[in-house]
């Protein structure tokens, strides 16, 4: 059922040198994660930024001995492991400079579907729970996944309204599957994969809740997602974390405003104020911004479209092709690589907007259609 190559993963990444990072460049400059146990320590000066120090545990005998009976305790538990280096993460994730090397799934996940991230306090008002209900009413006939952490409060009422709303949910753990924290979410977190969602973590089974795992967790929460949306959060509560990832991975953020007075609403109102955040002022434009509707597939089945042979020029035809190889670029990184200044850019990507080949995004980001 499981692979050398997943046997040889788990042992590298427990070195205790070798995070997500390290991880990638090694087995980039070996090619598979058994040269790189079995090579690393002789050859790491041919790859740059990796030391004697960095290689020391490579071969150790005990970390193979330890992936052997993680992957006893991954097929006793019907757990699959996707790898990084192998393209098995979810599409978005994995193009995360610090997406996880190794990352273990119980139930389904249908890498076709848009996804977005819902996150925010424990401490939950009336205001964000009534939010948070009208919004899964209101998008319960759109095909998505949505995105959470399994934690109380906020995090708990996103994956029960989506169950019940009948949209499948992925909760991102901070821990491995050999304990389930809180633990009064477990009956929920059989709900997730009994209603055609997922349980995500990066976290072997010798791994607990740490704290510094939340903050982890949370960059997988930001990057599998092309939007997160934080429902409520105080000054320096996780989610600030979280919509600090999604803005450095060039996702939209979306945040509920609220009183000045209300501690659970000033996370929010700062992000907004730091421009870090979209406020949503109605649930149909959050909606509108999300691209739920997407008209196009739906009545695709019904007018049937033949496909033209559009001739595109130099330029179109270099920032087209740019735009394909890197789905949702912003306008700064597009420039940068294609080195042609912004101003030169944007007429063109108005014209190819009017052919119908590229979408614009808030946030001046591209995607091709």
């Amino acid at each position: 059922m499981y692979s050398e190559e997943q046997l040889y993963s788990i042992a590298l990444r427990e070195c205790n040198l070798i995070g997500d990072i390290n991880f990638l460049k090694l087995v980039r400059a070996f090619g598979t994660a058994k040269n790189v146990w079995e090579n690393a320590k002789k050859e790491y000066n041919k790859v740059d930024g990796i030391g004697r120090k960095t290689v020391s545990e490579i071969g150790n005998p005990a970390y193979l001995e330890f992936a052997e009976n993680e992957l006893k305790f991954c097929e006793n538990n019907k757990i699959k492991i996707r790898l990084r280096h192998l393209n098995q993460l979810p599409r978005l994730l994995n193009e995360c400079d610090d997406a996880p090397a190794i990352l273990y799934q119980k139930g389904n996940f249908d890498d076709s579907l848009e996804t977005v991230s819902v996150v925010g306090t424990r401490n939950m008002s009336l205001y964000g729970k009534q939010f948070i209900q009208d919004f899964f009413e209101e998008t319960r006939s759109n095909n998505y996944i949505s995105v959470s952490g399994l934690a109380l409060g906020v995090d708990k009422e996103v994956h029960e309204q989506s169950i019940q709303n009948q949209i499948a949910t992925v909760a991102v753990l901070a821990h491995g599957f050999h304990l389930l924290y809180p633990a009064k979410n477990r009956k929920l977190s059989e709900k997730i994969i009994e209603n055609n969602g997922a349980l995500f973590t990066e976290f072997n089974s010798s791994r607990k809740p740490d704290r510094e795992n939340f903050i982890q967790r949370n960059r997988v929460v930001a990057g599998i997602s092309p939007a997160t949306i934080v429902v409520e959060t105080a000054f320096g509560g996780g989610s600030i974390s979280t919509a600090t990832f999604a803005n450095n991975y060039n996702r939209e953020v979306f945040a509920l405003p609220g009183k000045i007075t209300d501690k659970y609403s000033q996370g929010c109102n700062h992000l907004i104020f730091q421009h870090k955040a979209s406020a949503i002022s109605t649930i149909k434009d959050l909606i509108n911004s999300l691209d739920f509707n997407k008209s196009f597939y739906k009545n695709e089945e019904l007018f049937p479209r033949s496909e033209e042979n559009i001739q595109l020029t130099e330029n179109q035809t270099l920032i087209y092709n740019s735009i394909i190889k890197n789905p949702q670029i912003s306008l700064d990184d597009l420039a940068q690589k294609i080195s042609l200044p912004s101003h030169k850019i944007l007429p063109v990507i108005l014209e190819l907007e009017l052919l119908g080949k590229v979408k614009s995004y808030s946030g001046r980001q591209f995607a091709a259609i």
